[in-house]
Parts: C-alpha cells; structure tokens; sequence
C-alpha cells in the first residue's frame, strides 16, 4: 500500500472536496465510496491494524479515504482549535481527534450527519457527509454544527487502480457504510463488528472472504 503521500486526484482538507472523472473506456470495479473497508486481519502493515475505513471517494484515477476508529492519543478539539486559531471552543472541546490515516497527517476532515451541510460539502452516503472546510469546526465550537461529527487528521489514500488490485487480493473486505455504523458503534471494537456483520470469524480468517 502506498501511504507516504498525497496523490494529485485526492481532496485537499479544509478546501473543497471534488471528485475525479472516470477515464473513458477505463473498466473498473464499482465505486466502492460510501462502503466501509475492513483490514484483513493478515493486512502485514501496523497502520492499518485492525483499521475500518470509511470510502469517501473511490474511482478509476484514485481513492480516498478516512479511518473511524483510532483516535490520537493527546488531542482533543480543544487542543486543535488552539493550534488552528480557531478560537476557545464553547462546545465539545474534550471530543477526541481521530487519526484518518498516515496520508498528509497534518489536514483535517470532518465526517459527520447531513443535518448540516455547507456549499463545499460533499454526499458521502446518503447520510453521511464530508467537509474539509474549516467553517464547520467553528460551527461545532459554536454549537451549531451537526449533531453527529468526527474530526480526523489525515487521510487513506490510494493511487489508479491499487485499491482495487487490494480488494482482490482481499486485503481489504467491504460492507455497506450507515450513519449508526460510522457515529454510534463503540469504536474500539467496531472492527470486531465488522466481522460479525459479515459472518466471519477473523481468527479463521483465510483471505478468501468476499464482501457484503
């Protein structure tokens, strides 16, 4: 898996958010945006143990996305809005960071409920959206951002074809992403969850698993 940088196609954070277009003539597997990848439990890469990802974007020129259940260890959103100059936050400062994966670790995503959605933001699923403006961390300080949010650094990203070449190789297996699954489930053991939902035993887990 290439993590080390940013590829060209991917979203800048706290920027707009846009899709790549499909190349003509191009065949490639169905987008796999709006799913949830869960790492094989012989993925052979520390950063991505036990990871669940939520696919934020995903066609034949790259894909991206933000994984939801690890959090920073020593900051909170108080901590960042400090660091980003927000200003003192009113609400949720004690809101843990999430760690969105080792791609440009220093940019910032939110996902969070569609109940409020800004002019950058983008549809995810379809309930479930994506911003990487830093108007909405000023509206969740402020109280008036959704009611369901996750604040992550960093990203997944992948370039052409190599998430589907991972997918094949069943480094990765997928389900259905849903606003319960993303927010409500208890995140150190969302990836067990995963599993279960797919009716896989990961301890016996041979790599030959398919999807959801």
């Amino acid at each position: 898996m290439t993590q080390d940088k940013k590829t060209d196609d991917e979203p800048d954070a706290f920027d707009a958010v846009a899709s790549s277009p499909q190349r003509d003539g191009a065949t490639v597997m169905p987008s796999l945006q709006g799913q949830l990848l869960l790492a094989s439990p012989h993925i052979g890469d520390e950063r991505f143990e036990k990871s669940v990802i939520l696919m934020c974007h995903h066609d034949s020129n790259s894909a991206m996305g933000l994984i939801i259940n690890k959090r920073t260890s020593n900051l909170n959103l108080g901590d960042l809005y400090e660091k980003l100059d927000v200003g003192a936050p009113r609400f949720c400062a004690g809101n843990p960071v999430h760690i969105g994966g080792p791609v440009d670790s220093n940019r910032g995503f939110v996902l969070h409920s569609q109940d409020h959605m800004l002019p950058d933001s983008i549809q995810v699923t379809h309930d479930i959206g994506l911003t990487a403006s830093i108007d909405i961390l000023r509206d969740i300080t402020e109280g008036i951002g959704p009611i369901q949010s996750i604040v992550s650094l960093g990203c997944a990203g992948w370039s052409a074809g190599q998430l589907d070449q991972e997918i094949s190789e069943n480094v990765w297996l997928n389900l259905p992403a849903s606003a319960p699954l993303v927010f409500d489930y208890d995140r150190d053991t969302l990836w067990e969850q995963g599993f279960a939902a797919l009716g896989i035993d990961p301890g016996f887990f041979a790599g030959t698993a398919g999807s959801a």
